[in-house]
């Protein structure tokens, strides 16, 4: 419980954040103004004692931002005409009798490991921010409604409810382009917001249409400041120590026995090292960098393995060159930066072939693809009309619909789900909603899709406030 007198620490303004999310400064604060208030290890603690949770669940969430075209990706319509069918072929997949665009090759090789949806129902999502899809919440849009933003990621609720899969990783982390591709953790409070790995990690810079200017980021979120160093912070954890061993003498109650465990597992996320290994590419081995590749998605999707393996339980891939609406929003090639569907499409879909089968590849290697779920989706789909705003080969957003891609997570694979009508346009079989899908992941993490979750003001939310249950064909 939180305790009324100041602590020891409190000239670092723990409470007070700088910058958007956890920063080098706020890693430091939180790390150690908490050992003396209560307030991380205090959550370690909580964490430890829950011996519910299944044990090493996970998601990696790809998020394709400014919102794929599903018929130029896995919906296509190969019988339409060119207006509607657009400029890529189709290839036969490991799925008989589904095919999907020729630029896929190797997604297409191993479909069967794979869920394609084709009827998600994204009919209220839009994006800058991008938030309905990532909260499940359907009236998360900021352009219309102004309490949006307080709705919590779904990230960000496990986080809340479940927690990370080990006490000295964060429990979500994202790798963000920009903060109106993601959702934060609103209301559920801003300590579920998601770590920034991006900030922590070195990795090559790309400008606003992808190109690799050379330089690399600093990656210095967990650099400590210039004058303190780990043995300093261990003096001074020592010193906490001392003022915990009074405060147990006055505590009849013995809350606070074992506390100096979770404050040293507080102090491991700052100093210890292990999510600063886990960003760490030089610890991986060539072979398996060289498999990844070197272009920036793949390092990061590289980056989310290792996250996982540390104990991270959801990470997010902000996968994104431009800040604005996002990299997949192909209006067409005389809208710059983002191209059309020849243009500006077609050089992501080798990128995003090789980048998620490497990973499910690499995640069934290493044992872990039936604890991790992969999910790989946008904010919704595109117009069946080719050529829009004065573009001959541009799609338009249409969030009538949009496909999505799902693996691992112990789950029943090698199926569609879900048809559009002939020209893609609508839904004409199985709508599976936002709802359905944060069910879904719930179900994956051992939380109730009938729970709720408290408010900073202790006040009670529904977990899924627009309903929704778990895609019953993945069980």
């Amino acid at each position: 419980m939180p305790h009324p007198h100041p602590h020891a620490f409190g000239s670092f303004h723990p409470r007070t954040r700088e910058g958007l999310l956890l920063g080098r400064r706020n890693l430091f604060k939180v790390g150690f103004a908490g050992l003396a208030g209560l307030t991380l290890p205090d959550l370690l603690r909580l964490r430890a004692a829950d011996r519910t949770r299944p044990a090493r669940k996970s998601v990696i969430l790809l998020w394709m931002a400014g919102g794929p075209s599903h018929i130029d990706t896995l919906d296509p319509k190969p019988d339409r005409p060119a207006e509607n069918r657009g400029p890529f072929g189709t290839i036969p997949t490991a799925l008989p009798g589904v095919r999907v665009c020729e630029h896929l090759p190797k997604l297409a090789g191993m479909l069967d490991r794979f869920t394609v949806i084709r009827s998600v129902d994204c009919r209220h999502s839009n994006h800058e921010p991008n938030t309905v899809m990532q909260t499940a919440n359907l009236t998360a849009e900021p352009r219309t409604n102004p309490e949006a933003g307080k709705y919590p990621a779904i990230g960000s609720l496990v986080a809340k409810l479940r927690g990370p899969n080990h006490p000295a990783a964060p429990a979500y982390a994202a790798f963000m382009r920009s903060r109106t591709h993601l959702a934060f953790g609103g209301r559920a409070g801003k300590q579920y917001d998601p770590f920034l790995a991006n900030t922590a990690a070195k990795l090559p810079v790309y400008d606003l249409v992808g190109a690799d200017t050379g330089r690399v980021s600093p990656g210095a979120a967990f650099d400590l400041p210039a004058g303190v160093t780990p043995h300093r912070l261990n003096e001074r954890q020592s010193l906490v120590e001392r003022f915990d061993q009074l405060r147990r003498s006055l505590d009849e109650s013995g809350e606070t026995d074992g506390y100096e465990k979770y404050a040293r597992q507080a102090s491991e996320m700052v100093v210890g090292g292990r999510v600063r290994a886990a960003l760490d590419l030089a610890k991986e081995s060539p072979k398996v960098r060289d498999r990844y590749g070197k272009h920036l998605w793949c390092q990061q999707t590289l980056m989310a393995r290792r996250l996982i393996e540390a104990g991270v339980a959801f990470v997010t891939l902000d996968l994104s060159y431009h800040t604005a609406s996002g990299t997949w929003d192909t209006h067409g090639d005389n809208i710059p930066p983002y191209g059309g569907i020849s243009k500006g499409l077609r050089p992501l879909l080798p990128l995003f072939d090789g980048l998620i089968t490497t990973l499910v590849d690499d995640l069934r290697d290493r044992g872990l693809l039936d604890d991790t779920l992969v999910i790989a989706m946008g904010e919704f789909g595109r117009t069946p009309q080719i050529g829009t705003q004065d573009s001959t080969d541009g799609r338009n957003h249409w969030p009538h619909v949009m496909s999505m891609l799902l693996a691992g997570g112990g789950l029943r694979h090698g199926r569609v789900i879900g048809s559009t009508e002939k020209d893609g346009g609508h839904i004409q079989e199985r709508p599976v909603t936002p709802g359905d899908l944060a069910a879904t992941i719930y179900r994956h993490f051992g939380i109730p899709a009938d729970a709720t979750y408290p408010d900073t003001a202790g006040q009670p939310h529904n977990l899924l406030p627009h309903g929704g249950e778990a895609i019953r064909e993945l069980f």
